[in-house]
Formats: C-alpha cells, sequence, structure tokens
C-alpha cells in the first residue's frame, strides 16, 4: 500500500504526457528512446581530467595525503550540432559497484545524444585501479566520496567547454552512483568541492541504498528524483523516505517513483533474477557538518579501509539481493526521466490533448 501512494503522490507531481519541439525531444518525454541502427553509430570520445581521492568527505581539501591527485577518465558523447552558438544541455553519469557497463551508462550516453543532449559517463575505478580490482575491493577502498569528487570533477570540465550550456547539467547516478548523486546534493559536499558556486540543475538516484543521513540537511536547492524498485532488497524503503524528508527539509523539490515489480538494475542487460551476495540495506552512516562519517549504530569513525570493513562487517548481510532487467520498467523509468530532465532544462513544451 505505501509502495502504491508513493507511485500515487509521484504521479500527481510529474506534469501530464509532454510533447517537445522536435521528434527527437519527443522521444525524450515518451520513453521510446533511440535504439538500435539509431544509435550504433555514435562514438564517445575518451577523456580524462583532473579529479582527487577524499575517502570520506572530512578529508576534502586536507591536502595531497588526505586527498591526493588522480587523472578521472570518461567518455563524453556529444549531439551533432552542439556549438558556442548552438550550447547544448547534458547528463553526467555515475555507475554502480559494478563499473560502467555497456547496456546501461554507454547506451544511456548515446541515447542522450541522439536526443540532443551531451552526456558524460564517468569511469571513477578506471583511475583507480592501483585502488582495488574485485567488487569487495572497490567497496571497501573507491568509495561514494571518491564518486562525487569524480562527478563534481566532470561538472567543472563540461562547464568549460564551450559547446554546453553550464547551467543546465544534471547528473545521474545508478546504484552506488545514485548514494554518490544523493551525497552531491548537500551543500556542505557541492562547497568542498566547488567553492567556485557551480552546480548541478538536477539529481537523480536510481535505486541507490539510502544509506546516509547528512546532520546538515542544507541541500544545493537544485530538484531531486529518486526511482527505486518494490522487490529491490537492497533499498530499505523506510530509510529511503527519512532521506527524502531531510532533503525536502535541506530546500530541494523532490519526486519519487517505485516499480512494484522490479528488481534492482531493472535498466540492465540481464534478463530474469539473479542473486548478489552482500546486502548493504542495513547499513546506517551519519555524515557531520565538518565531513565526519560514522556508523551510526556503534559511532565509529570511517577513517580509512581498515574502520571501513569493520563498519560494514558490523551490517552488510548475506542474503543478498536480486538483479534483474525489465524493458517494459526501463521504458517507464525513460519517460519519468526525461519528463524531469524536460523541465530542468527548460525545453519547449506544449501539453498533450490527447
Amino acid at each position: 500500500m505505501r509502495h502504491f501512494l508513493w507511485i500515487l503522490l509521484a504521479a500527481l507531481l510529474l506534469p501530464p504526457p509532454l510533447l517537445l519541439s522536435s521528434p527527437a525531444a519527443a522521444s525524450l518525454a515518451t520513453g521510446d528512446w533511440p535504439e538500435g541502427e539509431a544509435i550504433s553509430a555514435i562514438q564517445g570520445q575518451p577523456i580524462q581530467f583532473e579529479s582527487r581521492s577524499p575517502f570520506t568527505p572530512r578529508d576534502i581539501g586536507q591536502g595531497e595525503a588526505r586527498n591526493p591527485v588522480t587523472m578521472a577518465s570518461g567518455q563524453l558523447f556529444l549531439p551533432e550540432g552542439a556549438s558556442a552558438e548552438d550550447k547544448v544541455p547534458a547528463v553526467v553519469l555515475i555507475h554502480g559497484a559494478g563499473g560502467v557497463r555497456y547496456g546501461r551508462e554507454l547506451t544511456y550516453g548515446r541515447q542522450f545524444a541522439a536526443m540532443g543532449i551531451a552526456a558524460l559517463v564517468v569511469d571513477a575505478f578506471a583511475a583507480r585501479r592501483d585502488f582495488a580490482r574485485s567488487f569487495t575491493e572497490r567497496l571497501l577502498n573507491i568509495t561514494e566520496t571518491m564518486l562525487v569528487s569524480d562527478v563534481y570533477a566532470g561538472l567543472r570540465y563540461l562547464a568549460g567547454r564551450g559547446d554546453i550550456d553550464p547551467d543546465r547539467i544534471a547528473l545521474l547516478g545508478f546504484s552506488y552512483g545514485g548514494m554518490a548523486s544523493t551525497y552531491a546534493l548537500h551543500e556542505q559536499i557541492a562547497a568542498s568541492l566547488a567553492p567556485d558556486g557551480l552546480r548541478f540543475a538536477g539529481h537523480v538516484a536510481f535505486y541507490g541504498p539510502c544509506i546516509a543521513r547528512f546532520q546538515n540537511r542544507q541541500t544545493t536547492g537544485a530538484p531531486y528524483l529518486m526511482l527505486y524498485g518494490g522487490q529491490d532488497a537492497l533499498i530499505d524503503p523506510e530509510r529511503c523516505r527519512e532521506v527524502l524528508e531531510d532533503i525536502r527539509a535541506g530546500g530541494s523539490q523532490t519526486d519519487v517513483v517505485v516499480y512494484d515489480e522490479a528488481y534492482h538494475l531493472w535498466d540492465g542487460s540481464w534478463r530474469g533474477p539473479r542473486q548478489i551476495s552482500n546486502n548493504l540495506a542495513d547499513c546506517r552512516f551519519q555524515v557531520s557538518g565538518n565531513g565526519v562519517v560514522r556508523d551510526q549504530r556503534t559511532l565509529m569513525p570511517m577513517l580509512g579501509p581498515i574502520t571501513r570493513r569493520l563498519i560494514l562487517a558490523n551490517c552488510v548481510t548475506d542474503d543478498g539481493y536480486l538483479i534483474g532487467g525489465d524493458p517494459d520498467i526501463r521504458r517507464q523509468s525513460n519517460a519519468v526521466l526525461g519528463r524531469f530532465l524536460a523541465r530542468l532544462f527548460e525545453l519547449p513544451l506544449t501539453a498533450d490533448a490527447g
């Protein structure tokens, strides 16, 4: 019943179906995004840009010993015609703990470019291969704060280009990257990583575990969209409700959509449910005003990989969760995301009379 009420609330918050000014833009709002041959020829440009590797928010700006420099990498997908005279909006995409996926980030990147929106797919793991190689090592040594550092570095890179509108850049995060997108919405993080005032125009979290809550609830004021599946055991709906309340209290408009029959990674290429071991849903972090991350149960501070391992050992369970792609739900979430971006980027709209 709670899921149904949340879906109803999201439906009321979201506008009716929209028609945009061009066929490509119209597909953004309907969910029928270009596929196959329509995007196969679109190539991403490999790029690098300077970032840093703070372990927690406390380490941001604490010198190179705690905040070492790294060269972040990604792929940039540009729409045809993007220029200084015709600047385009853009999205930054940040992956989950499994890394960049062809069927998700790289496909989204091509689809956005085909619809007139630039897309920067950030690979936070590529620049930190010496930190970790296995799935578990990544969770222990490459933190959500490092992902946040990379996406703000990506924002700075895009804003410095002459063909991107710096006021129309949104952040999209998936799973672990959804946690990063939520972190990045908080003003204390933004002010540390972008003291010049550069901010994302909007934040989206696809099935991001609602683990961390901030003592300082102030956000950047950008709107926030949360999407997750009702069959996703990695998501604690009550904890997500608390996080959404914090974000609203901090100054951001929030929308949430729950797909009752969806598993984790519904927009992936893996069909049918597949079991993934280790579940973070019971973890509870609290981020203080000075950036110290603590386990909410034991109050242990997260100072590095050793304390992070101890904290996760206390809250990660072995019951796991299911992942499974669902093209119908992906089409639905495309439409929700498309309408969110259409409003955010102030694309010319007309109401659908039919």
